[in-house]
């Protein structure tokens, strides 16, 4: 089994910001409020014609202008997100053809907020077993499309944007471990609703509006912080990596709150922890991935370090993985 590691990464937020204040001008809200409730300032929001899959293209040119690896050699596409452009075809099948390549397979992953590690840890077994030679993970969403614009509880969460990472056999290091698992039990409290009943052949069906999210945050916070911890804990006994070893530790950016809740409960020093979410609020599956481009750029990550990256999303699903950074 080869050792396989992340050999580059890449981002890509949409121009637009909407602020604090800009949704103080939409609902009932105040920055006050929202600031200290999520840690959330601003988000960006995708323009106006501007789909997933150009937010993944561009994520993904991004990763393959520093990847060992030309677009064209690519042997494995894999798009997580939940807000594809259509039913079919997949982002994946798309961005095969954005970044020009003719030769890989390519699909797509729904793990919600979960989705780039389920993504990336599915990918990193295509190599490992000597499958495929590389591939390409790409993490996007427009969560504006999913937001009620009337229920400040949830619009303030979400934003839009992808990010991307390309998969490669490294030397040293590389992800150590793994941990992925699921809740179904725990569903209902976040999930997307339609007021169209969806009924095949309905002659009569009637246009409602889009469908949108309905989250229940207290409950869901009650699960998201030990399925965190609880997942980097595990994925760090299956590396032999004791916690106080670790660097730094890349969470999903779904809340400051569930972030500091999570390093209390891990016993790890929020210090270690990156957080961006005030710049980009919830970008769901791109959450984690982007802010592991971020943590590298600004120099918090470098080769030989271990680190720990942790999500948690609707379903109820949770995931974790300990890498050796390699670059």
């Amino acid at each position: 089994m080869k050792n396989v590691g992340i050999v580059a990464l890449g981002k890509y937020l949409p121009e637009r910001q909407l602020t604090n204040a800009d949704l103080e001008r939409m609902v009932e809200t105040s920055d006050e409020w929202i600031t200290t409730r999520t840690g959330i300032k601003e988000r960006r929001i995708a323009a106006a014609g501007e789909k997933t899959s150009d937010l993944a293209v561009k994520a993904a040119l991004d990763a393959l202008k520093n990847a060992p690896v030309k677009a064209e050699d690519i042997e494995a596409i894999i798009v997580a997100t939940v807000t594809p452009d259509g039913p079919f075809p997949s982002v994946a099948c798309l961005v095969q053809k954005g970044i020009g390549n003719h030769k890989a397979f390519a699909f797509d992953v729904n793990a919600v907020c979960s989705g780039f590690l389920y993504a990336m840890t599915t990918a990193k077994q295509f190599i490992a077993t000597g499958m495929v030679k590389n591939a390409l993970v790409v993490a996007a969403d427009r969560f504006s499309t999913l937001v009620d614009w009337k229920d400040r509880n949830t619009c303030v969460l979400f934003g839009d944007g992808a990010g991307a990472a390309v998969l490669a056999p490294v030397e040293e290091g590389g992800i150590l471990a793994d941990f992925l698992t699921a809740n179904g039990e725990g569903a209902s409290l976040m999930y997307v609703v339609s007021e169209t009943s969806r009924t095949p052949c309905d002659q009569a069906l009637e246009v409602g509006r889009l469908p949108y999210i309905v989250m229940h945050g207290q409950e869901l916070f009650k699960h998201a912080v030990p399925g965190m911890a609880e997942a980097v804990d595990i994925a760090a006994r299956r590396a032999g990596v004791a916690l106080e070893d670790i660097k730094c530790v890349v969470p999903h950016q779904a809340n400051d709150r569930i972030i500091a809740s999570v390093a209390k409960r891990a016993g790890v020093d929020k210090e270690r922890f990156f957080i961006n979410i005030d710049k980009y609020g919830n970008i769901s599956a791109a959450s984690v991935v982007v802010a592991l481009c971020e943590a590298v750029e600004e120099g918090r990550i470098k080769k030989g370090d271990k680190i720990a990256l942790t999500v948690f999303g609707a379903g109820l699903v949770a995931a974790a993985n300990i890498v050796e950074w390699s670059y």
